[in-house]
């Protein structure tokens, strides 16, 4: 295992399970160079034939999805989403968050299907996978170019995200909040900027969240907060202040997940752990799998979220507790209306045909 990467979540660079061969590197005793302690991003464009993606997980609330990028270079090390780049033959560790791929051609693969005869809206979730505003956004601007679709559409978008990016799209923002088609999540795990800085290295900072909300709330779009996720024994006793600070910057919803560790993710954790609180790691592992039925992961619908057992249920009464005291709505969040949908012309030759003069 080597060290700390500066700026990187992940400590090592697992092959993905798809690989059919497999490097174990031996030392021999001879010179070898000194790990980097520095790794740079690669960027390359990813060609795609379609750009929503679908699901009918029950326990999810949304049924379409899109994501802009595959990879992402906010490198929290216990990111679900980790294993996806084992699809494209990299690995879920380094791989996951230097070796990037954006969609370029998104929005007009985007027109093209909301303009099918068979689509039928519903909302879009941008940040299922990927954050949409990791610092690759700022000048690749795939995810604006979605939203200025989606405003010329009228159609429903829910947005979850890290970055405080998101406040440069406050005009297309509020624009689609006075027709209600708009809501957006910050997920925010952590208060504390030292523990944020090995847990999301490249996300922004709590207070930066915190100010993007604000500035999304004055200008009329509903935000909210994720507590995402609840590390126990390392961020669960956050909750309570999460939930504080979020409602003073205007979050008006509220959620949390605890935390996953799908196959590759794992192990990816334990290292981090190690690395980070060698006197503690046991410790939490220990928790994880009593609340995952001694497993590291529990995948099943319905309890892959919040997880099992009494320290879960003992974390669901505190978020509700305190979800309850600031305000929060306790009531299910409502869908976004799909009624104002109004699908871009189709670029059909025959329609194009024009009568002589």
């Amino acid at each position: 295992m080597a060290g700390a990467i500066k700026g990187r979540g992940a400590l090592s660079n697992p092959p993905g399970r798809f690989d059919n061969f497999t490097q174990i590197l031996e030392h021999d005793g001879w010179y070898e160079e000194e790990a980097p302690n520095k790794v740079e991003t690669v960027v390359l464009p990813e060609p795609a034939r379609s750009i929503i993606s679908r699901n009918d997980s029950p326990d999810i609330g949304f049924s379409q999805s899109i994501n802009p990028y595959r990879g992402c270079e906010h490198a929290c090390p216990y990111c679900y989403a980790r294993p996806s780049h084992a699809y494209v033959g990299l690995s879920p560790g380094l791989d996951f968050e230097t070796r990037l791929f954006y969609k370029a051609d998104a929005a007009r693969l985007l027109e093209s299907e909301l303009a099918a005869p068979k689509y039928r809206c519903a909302p879009i979730m941008l940040g299922a996978n990927t954050d949409p505003y990791q610092p690759l956004e700022k000048s690749l601007q795939v995810t604006r170019s979605l939203l200025e679709v989606l405003l010329r559409c009228r159609h429903p978008v829910a947005i979850t995200t890290k970055g405080a990016l998101v406040v440069r799209d406050v005009d297309l923002l509020a624009a689609l909040a006075r027709d209600g088609l708009v809501r957006v999540m910050f997920s925010i795990p952590t208060l504390n900027d030292d523990l944020k800085r090995i847990l999301e290295p490249r996300a922004a900072a709590a207070r930066a969240k915190l100010r993007a909300m604000r500035v999304l709330a004055d200008a009329g779009v509903p935000v909210g907060v994720l507590v995402a996720p609840i590390i126990p024994v390392i961020t669960e006793h956050e909750i309570e202040s999460v939930l504080e600070a979020a409602r003073e910057s205007g979050a008006s919803l509220a959620g949390y997940t605890m935390l996953r560790l799908p196959w590759e993710v794992k192990d990816l954790f334990r290292e981090w752990l190690a690395e980070h609180f060698p006197e503690r790691a046991a410790h939490v592992m220990s928790v994880v799998r009593a609340m995952r039925g001694e497993r590291d992961n529990d995948p099943g619908f319905g309890t892959r979220m919040h997880a099992t057992g009494p320290i879960a249920q003992l974390i669901r009464q505190r978020f509700q507790l305190a979800s309850r005291r600031l305000g929060y709505p306790q009531e299910r969040t409502p869908e976004l209306p799909t009624n104002l949908f109004r699908p871009p012309l189709r670029n059909h030759p025959q329609l194009s045909l024009e009568l002589p003069m």
